[in-house]
């Protein structure tokens, strides 16, 4: 929600509680709490928005939360209910498993009192790309940042591990979601823009990643945010499109530009996350998305 919108909105709350006031008349609080949407919020570091600051101090310190995460901004804005369950790190397997000693599985967030959830995942899932971040990241030093030699090495390697284990997981993971919260709508986002279509000036410097692999690692985001939004598809989930909202907003922008910070020269504790502007960017996508508002 932009600063003019928060601005009206303020400014019309305040206005209504004169007027309640005025007229001598309450809501009980209790009625309050009770309207507002049963939220819970899952998923990855994407989700949790680690390496943005504060931290959510009621977040095991492993989960590297912030109160400043997507989750929170949809709850802010909108009055909603937030049980944030997310944890940086997290692959599918952490919702029916512990990710961490004396951290419960994402999933027991979930009853059939949730009335939305969010989330992104699959990212983490065998280390697909985390994996082709490091390893294009190493190649492309090698070669000073020239030709392609991440594609030379690894080809489709990562796509195939996508397509036959990423995908279905993401895929069973929205199917446990439903079952643990029937009446919940649910979410699933897209990754934002890692890197740019094609390589531009001054980015080695920042993402260090040879000019040829560019394309190479935005195809494989793509073939990621296509298997999430083919298992949202399968299972009735929303799919939240970050691709035409982050174009240009990719981890070689400079400063107040980008929502992805890079490897190297980055302003979050965690690179190759989102910064505020991005988890402000993915709660606006996502209250479109789901009409809220």
């Amino acid at each position: 929600m932009s600063l003019r919108a928060r601005t009206r909105r303020l400014a019309a709350t305040l206005v209504a509680a004169a007027t309640v006031a005025g007229l001598g008349l309450a809501l009980p609080a209790q009625a309050q709490a009770d309207s507002a949407l049963h939220y819970v919020a899952l998923g990855d570091s994407y989700s949790a928005g680690s390496g943005v600051l504060p931290l959510d101090l009621s977040a095991p310190l492993e989960c590297a939360r912030s109160s400043a995460n997507y989750p929170h901004d949809l709850a802010a804005d909108y009055g909603l209910d937030l049980t944030d369950a997310t944890c940086g790190g997290a692959q599918t397997k952490d919702f029916a498993g512990s990710q961490y000693p004396g951290v419960a599985p994402q999933l027991a967030a979930l009853d059939s009192g949730t009335d939305l959830v969010t989330l992104t995942i699959g990212g983490n899932d065998s280390n697909t790309f985390i994996n082709a971040i490091l390893a294009c990241g190493s190649a492309g030093a090698a070669t000073l940042g020239f030709g392609h030699p991440c594609q030379s090495i690894y080809g489709s390697s990562f796509d195939n591990t996508i397509d036959n284990t990423t995908y279905p997981a993401i895929r069973n993971a929205l199917a446990a979601v439903k079952a643990k919260a029937p009446h919940a709508r649910v979410a699933i986002l897209g990754y934002p823009w890692i890197v740019p279509a094609q390589a531009v000036s001054g980015c080695f410097a920042k993402m260090p990643i040879a000019s040829g692999d560019i394309p190479y690692l935005r195809d494989l985001q793509t073939h990621l945010n296509a298997a999430v939004q083919r298992a949202a598809a399968d299972t009735g989930a929303t799919y939240v499109d970050m691709s035409a909202a982050s174009n240009g907003h990719d981890a070689c922008q400079p400063v107040g530009t980008r929502w992805i910070e890079p490897v190297l020269w980055g302003t979050n504790y965690v690179p190759v996350h989102p910064n505020a502007l991005g988890e402000a960017a993915m709660a606006d996508r996502t209250a479109s998305a789901l009409g809220l508002g």
